[in-house]
């Protein structure tokens, strides 16, 4: 009997504490309706003003961006590369794109043909700063921009930093195609720097995972050439 009065009270002390906890929540929601009120206003402010900005300013401005983009692109395709870079007075060129419209998917892609251009006019300092700005995600342009600045630093003379970005590169993306295109850069590098070890490696992760892809096809040549090298210092 006891044990049952017990448990009688034990349960109307639980409803009765719930019953507390209730009106301790509608109190702290009457007392702070106006901040909930002003916190929940500001959420949906700040929901349409984010659909308001995509939609009446992003997007005008990646249309814009688009257009400017088209005429700096014929100019790159035809090696006009100054144009392609500061315009030709009509429209703009990458630079300008970049900077004018940088929070626009067009406009982080002008940094990768900026950085290109710079590459091609071997100036390679430029060509470093503009990759290394430009941000993506997709299978083949990240990795190629990567492997891009390696190819900047191997130009000035940096092989270490170059090798490091086309591991960097190849390990971006696990495809057929940059993957081992950039384990072989990296490969040869090691060469140059004697460090046999690391090309054998190197060429051993082509002849195991892309055997299939050009790089793959006559990978066993210079693994037999790098330990001839390895063997005979």
């Amino acid at each position: 009997m006891a044990k049952k009065k017990h448990e009688e009270v034990t349960g109307d002390q639980t409803l009765e504490s719930i019953g507390e906890t209730l009106s301790r929540t509608e109190q702290f929601i009457f007392n702070n309706q106006k901040v909930i009120g002003l916190i929940v206003t500001i959420a949906i402010v700040g929901i349409l003003g984010y659909f308001g900005y995509s939609k009446y300013y992003l997007e005008p401005k990646t249309e814009e961006a688009m257009e400017q983009m088209y005429q700096a692109q014929m100019f790159f395709e035809s090696d006009s590369l100054d144009k392609a870079l500061y315009g030709d007075g009509n429209s703009l060129g990458f630079i300008d794109i970049a900077s004018d419209y940088s929070m626009t998917k067009p406009g982080n892609l002008a940094n990768y043909y900026a950085g290109i251009s710079f590459l091609k006019k071997n100036d390679f300092e430029q060509a470093i700063d503009y990759l290394a700005d430009f941000n993506a995600n997709d299978h083949i342009v990240a990795p190629m921009a990567s492997g891009a600045i390696g190819d900047a630093y191997l130009e000035l003379g940096n092989k270490e930093k170059a090798a490091a970005y086309y591991l960097e590169a190849a390990n971006m993306d696990d495809n057929g195609f940059t993957s081992p295109l950039f384990l072989y850069k990296a490969g040869k590098v090691y060469e140059i720097l004697g460090n046999y070890d690391k090309a054998i490696t190197t060429y051993q992760r082509i002849k195991t995972q892309y055997y299939k892809s050009n790089e793959g096809r006559s990978i066993e040549k210079d693994i037999s050439r790098v330990e001839k090298l390895k063997s005979s210092n």
